[in-house]
Order: structure tokens, then C-alpha cells, then sequence
């Protein structure tokens, strides 16, 4: 297969299943217990929340691990009802785990303002500062979107945020392992993270608490994680977590490059043989290898199901809306028209893709489109 769908997932690193594998075999304690089978299993937690801390720049004990991303960012919203200040903003292109979310606190009297962003999908953070009023509680802006990759002005956006004593989220799902990710830096106060985003295992994530927030639990229970994620810790899946944060750290220039050269190949090969194709964000300032392409009079599901025929992985848009044809709200947002936005497929590549494949992939699109063409006549 050729996989160049590393936006909705990404495969499991062999290091880290390696990993998961003997440890889901020798480290069975409960890392709550107090003899040395849990106190096996409580180090390999403690090791692994080292090692996310470092890929991000803070410290071990500003660490809590979830199920993963959506469930981080469930944390963050649902305190809100438990704040005094009980209005949040947000863009127009965020993910689900948070639209929907704040869809459901409107219910418990959470309000919130939705910001609009350019065409290129970024934020004004202006117009964040216009929305704020004295019951603003919370900021909450990704680092980069997960269906145009555009990167935010989060330090930008951290300042107004200070400014009014507002707390700020973001989440930084898409990014850990294409580009450096420094919390202090950044300036925020939380930040949400997915394993299987960066090559580790599905169904765990971690949030970046500043230390001094006061939060509560979304899952009430025992005291693990600081009493804000109660049960039993998955310790494979964490470790995996962990192991997965150091590697792609450790390597993030040379996939950096890589990731950049295969780009800047495809859009150069492919622009050549398609003169009328569209993409969509920034050209520069935006998540190496992610592209969003928009090919007039192609219908982006029909050309899926040509490249799946051929074992070829791309998407249409975000993963997490997939299986509806209904146009993708971030390009809305950014005013591509209903029709340009069904015509649009996003390729995001990996660490191990080649660029024999993305010759593969073009070849490969090219007839696709000929096909489609010849048989809309």
C-alpha cells in the first residue's frame, strides 16, 4: 500500500510496538500498588511522562495522560462549568473535540464566540481580542489544522490571553513530531496531544497542565493521574506514548526535511501535468507534507475510490468526519465554495515515504483523472 493519509494516523514505530509488545508482557502490576510488580509498572508511567515533557518543554509533573486527544480536550471544555468566568472563544476550524463539545456546554449556560479565519485558514488575533468580555474564561485555538495544516499565531494570541487573565488551550494534536512544539515558547496554558498521530499507539493521548491550573476530572474515580483521570493506567499503550514523543523529537529535522522535499516534489510534478489545481492554506507557514488540494471538476470521492482500487491512502478531508460527503466546515470557513470543497483531497505523507511513491502517487492520480474525465462525458 501506499499510505499518504499520516494526518489520521500514523503507523506504529517498530521501536514502540516493539516496546508495547514486551512490556504488555512482563510489566502486568497495577502502577497504584505498592509492591514490586506495580512499582515496576508506576516507573515505566513516570519514565514515559519524562519523556513527552521533554519533547514539549515542560515539566514531568505538568503531564496527565488520557485516551487520547478528543478526551484532553473534553478535560479542558468541561471544566468550564466549574469557572467562574463562563465564556469561551474559538475558531471556526477547529476539531469536532471541540465544536461539538462546546455545542453540548451550551446547555449549562457556557457560552461561546467563534472567530472567523482568512482564506488561507489562519486566525486574526485581533478579532480574539475583540471577542473577549469580562466573562471570558478560556481561549482555545489549535497549533495546526489537521485538514489544511496552517499554523497558527498561537505566541501572538498567548499575549492577549495574559493580557486579560484568560486562560489559553490549544490543540497541538497535528503537530508533535513535523515541528518543534516549546510550551514556554508558545505561551499556553494547556495543550492536547494524540499518540497515534506521531507513530505511537491508538487510544492514548496526554494534556499539558500549567502548573497552578486548578482542574478537575472528567472521569471521577481512584486518584491516578492526579486524581483529574481516574483508572487503572494503560501502562503499554503510555510507555508507547512516551517511547514515540522521544523519537520523533530525536529525529524531527531529518523527517522535517524529508517531509518538505516530498511536498515541494509532488506540487512541482503534479502542477506540471494539472495547470488549473488549487491548494488550499499557506504556502509556507503550515505542517510539512500536509497537502490540500483542490482539482476542478474532480469529484474528491470518486477519485478516492480510483486511488483505494489501486492501494493507495489519501483522504478527503478530516478522518473524523469521514464516511459523509457533506462539505468540510474548516474549508468553508476559509470560503471555498460547496462545489470546490467536494473536489478537494488531502495527502499528508510520513517518515517513510519515498519519493519513487510519490512518483507512484502521481502517476496514479494522473489516470485517475483522465478516467473520471472520460467517463463524465
Amino acid at each position: 500500500m501506499l499510505y499518504f493519509d499520516h494526518s489520521a494516523t500514523t503507523p506504529i514505530h517498530p521501536d514502540v510496538l516493539s516496546l508495547i509488545n514486551g512490556l504488555n508482557q512482563d510489566i502486568y502490576g497495577n502502577p497504584s500498588s505498592i509492591h514490586a510488580a506495580g512499582r515496576k509498572a508506576k516507573h515505566v508511567v513516570e519514565t514515559a511522562r519524562k519523556q513527552i515533557a521533554a519533547a514539549i518543554n515542560c515539566t514531568s509533573k505538568e503531564i496527565i495522560f488520557t485516551g487520547g486527544g478528543s478526551e484532553a480536550n473534553n478535560l479542558v471544555l468541561w471544566n468550564m462549568i466549574y469557572r467562574n468566568r463562563k465564556h469561551v472563544i474559538t475558531s471556526a476550524i477547529e476539531h469536532p473535540a471541540i465544536l461539538a463539545v462546546l455545542r453540548q456546554l451550551e446547555h449549562l449556560a457556557i457560552t461561546h464566540t467563534i472567530v472567523p479565519v482568512n482564506k488561507y485558514g489562519c486566525v486574526n488575533p485581533e478579532d480574539i481580542d475583540s471577542a473577549i468580555k469580562d466573562d471570558t474564561g478560556l481561549i482555545t485555538i489549535m497549533l495546526a489544522n489537521n485538514e489544511v495544516g496552517t499554523v497558527e499565531p498561537l505566541q501572538d494570541i498567548a499575549k492577549i490571553a495574559k493580557k486579560h487573565n484568560v486562560l489559553f488551550h490549544s490543540d497541538g494534536v497535528q503537530v508533535l513530531g513535523k515541528l518543534p512544539i516549546d510550551v514556554q515558547e508558545l505561551g499556553v496554558d494547556m495543550m492536547s496531544f494524540s499518540a497515534h498521530k506521531f507513530y505511537g499507539p491508538k487510544g492514548v493521548g496526554a494534556l499539558y497542565i500549567k502548573e497552578g491550573i486548578a482542574m478537575k476530572p472528567l472521569i471521577a474515580g481512584g486518584s491516578q493521574e492526579k486524581s483529574l483521570r481516574a483508572g487503572t493506567e494503560n501502562v503499554g499503550g503510555i510507555a508507547g506514548l512516551g517511547c514515540a514523543a522521544e523519537l520523533v523529537t530525536k529525529f524531527l529535522s531529518d523527517v522535517g526535511r524529508t517531509l518538505t522535499a516530498l511536498e515541494t516534489q509532488f506540487k512541482t510534478k503534479f502542477s506540471e501535468q494539472h495547470t488549473n489545481i488549487i491548494y488550499n492554506g499557506f504556502e509556507d507557514n503550515h505542517l510539512p507534507g500536509l497537502i490540500s488540494l483542490t482539482i476542478p471538476g474532480i469529484a474528491s470521492d470518486l477519485l478516492l475510490i480510483h486511488l483505494d482500487n489501486e492501494d493507495i491512502a489519501v483522504s478527503s478531508g478530516s478522518a473524523c468526519s469521514a464516511g459523509t460527503i457533506s462539505p468540510s466546515t474548516v474549508l468553508k470557513a476559509m470560503g471555498i465554495s460547496d462545489k470546490q470543497n467536494l473536489e478537494t483531497i488531502r495527502i499528508s505523507a510520513g517518515r517513510d515515504n519515498t519519493s519513487t511513491e510519490v512518483d507512484q502517487l502521481i502517476e496514479s492520480m494522473t489516470r485517475a483523472i483522465a478516467t473520471i474525465r472520460r467517463n463524465a462525458r
